[in-house]
């Protein structure tokens, strides 16, 4: 496997996700917010660092549940060594496209998913430059210190290297596999 280097270009792929569309009608628009600014009605663009891990459909959930607002766009990023093995990617298009669902159900945001192929904490740190996002959601293992030092984290790569706000995830002592939905 090659790794990313600082200047170089990374492969990615585009999953296109099915189309989602609200069952309710779209609400009458209120005379008051047409007075204020343009602000409030636009989204952001959240980044969420998700694998096949529950960890990081911890922070998939606690991301959408208390950051997410109606306008916002999320952006599902996967990190994969090679985007040549299909039935890798075959599963990941499978698990975007379930949290794009869940995703749109909970919070009714928009939802873009992208797999990006190399070293996970250097692919994700470029596409949060490349997106500019509000912020950059990630789950962490909950390692001490020392084991994050000589293990090595993504998330604490991220963390010192990402130039958008990281939020790393940190699950509950008790919560173990369990989700906050």
């Amino acid at each position: 496997m090659e790794t990313v280097m600082e200047e170089e270009e990374y492969n990615w792929r585009e999953v296109v996700l099915s189309p989602l569309k609200p069952l309710v009608p779209e609400p009458e628009l209120d005379p008051e917010l047409d007075r204020e600014t343009g602000e409030r009605r636009r989204g952001r663009d959240i980044m969420i660092a998700v694998d096949h891990g529950p960890k990081s459909k911890h922070a998939f959930d606690w991301a959408i549940t208390h950051l997410c607002r109606l306008a916002d766009t999320v952006h599902l990023v996967y990190a994969i060594s090679s985007l040549n093995n299909q039935i890798v990617y075959e599963m990941t298009q499978g698990l975007m496209e379930k949290l794009a669902a869940e995703a749109f159900e909970v919070a009714m945001v928009k939802t873009k998913a992208r797999i990006v192929e190399g070293d996970a904490g250097k692919v994700i740190c470029k596409e949060a430059e490349r997106l500019k996002p509000a912020a950059v959601v990630m789950g962490t293992r909950g390692r001490s210190l020392i084991q994050s030092v000589v293990k090595g984290s993504v998330s604490e790569y991220c963390f010192h290297n990402c130039r958008t706000a990281p939020i790393i995830v940190v699950p509950g002592k008790d919560a173990g596999d369990k989700s906050v939905l």
